[in-house]
């Protein structure tokens, strides 16, 4: 049975802390999850199921995000990177497998192109490569309605500009994924005492995509019906990461992770101990996986819709 250990640490005088479900007999390096802007280290029970009996299973709540402590304003990314670095080291491990969701992917990969050496595997979805100036606009009003205390109005705002909205699109689960979205808004916004900020730098942040990595092998997954960075988009993005793999998930969106819990842990399990991908559930229709080979800068996003 594996063990259930919580860790604190700190980076530039900021305290975090992190979880892991510790196997003691792994098949491969331990993954280290890494999620949206309000998902804390408790929020991946699918992810212990499919990977706790494999390997160890770490989850953070890195600076900013649930109990840690608040980003002061201007801090950039770097730190989130040694605060990543600080687990690994905690970890007493020399490379670790990463998976990035949504938010927690420009962590991840910017984490993988800094220390290629500590990182085994690499796992990104949702990849949000590309937000157009409406997108934002849009996010922004819903952040606004922080300035006139509507969190309701904010949550459901917000459920609306993250999730698919095409009724000709089938999303598994989807009304039940959209008020558990809006339900865990309403949540993060009444209980942490940094969520509104969290929020706004969001807002304010433009990840970096760019670069190209080598050297690590990747997957990109997205759910066929994103429509914050659409699958093209994403699979754009996945070739500037040399050798990487691509394939997205059938009847689901960008909240993939809600709608096919189980089908997107297994595709990281198969993965993570390199077994073949071909046979994982859930996977759309052949013709939308591709292996990339090409290296960066890849594809020009700006021609992709």
């Amino acid at each position: 049975m594996a063990d259930e250990i919580i860790r604190t640490l700190s980076v530039d005088g900021l305290r975090y802390g992190y979880r892991v479900l510790r196997q003691s007999s792994p098949r491969t390096e331990p993954v280290v999850i890494l999620g949206g802007a309000l998902q804390g280290m408790y929020g991946w029970p699918q992810m212990d199921d499919h990977l706790g009996p494999l390997t160890s299973v770490v989850t953070a709540d890195l600076p900013g995000m649930g109990d840690a402590d608040p980003l002061p304003p201007g801090a950039g990314d770097d730190v989130l990177y040694d605060a990543v670095t600080g687990i690994i080291d905690d970890l007493d491990v020399p490379r670790v497998n990463l998976f990035g969701f949504s938010y927690g992917t420009s962590i991840a990969f910017g984490c993988a192109r800094r220390h290629p050496g500590r990182i085994a595997r690499l796992i990104l979805g949702g990849v949000p490569a590309h937000i157009s100036d409406a997108q934002r606009a849009e996010w922004s009003r819903a952040v606004a309605r922080l300035d006139t205390g509507d969190l309701e109005g904010l949550a459901e705002l917000a459920a609306g500009v993250l999730m698919c909205q095409d009724p000709q699109r089938g999303v598994h689960r989807g009304e039940l994924a959209r008020r558990y979205v809006r339900r865990s808004f309403l949540y993060a916004l009444t209980h942490s005492p940094h969520a509104a900020r969290s929020l706004h730098r969001a807002l304010a942040r433009r990840p970096d995509f760019s670069g190209g990595l080598a050297g690590v092998p990747a997957l990109v997954f997205a759910g066929e019906h994103d429509t914050v960075t659409s699958p093209e988009r994403q699979r754009a993005f996945a070739a500037t990461i040399e050798g990487s793999r691509f394939v997205t998930i059938g009847e689901s969106d960008h909240w993939v992770v809600l709608e096919r819990p189980d089908d997107v842990a297994d595709l990281a399990a198969r993965f993570f101990t390199d077994r073949p991908l071909e046979s994982a559930p859930g996977l759309a229709a052949l013709p939308a996986q591709s292996r990339t080979s090409r290296s960066a800068p890849g594809p020009d996003f700006a021609d992709i819709p």
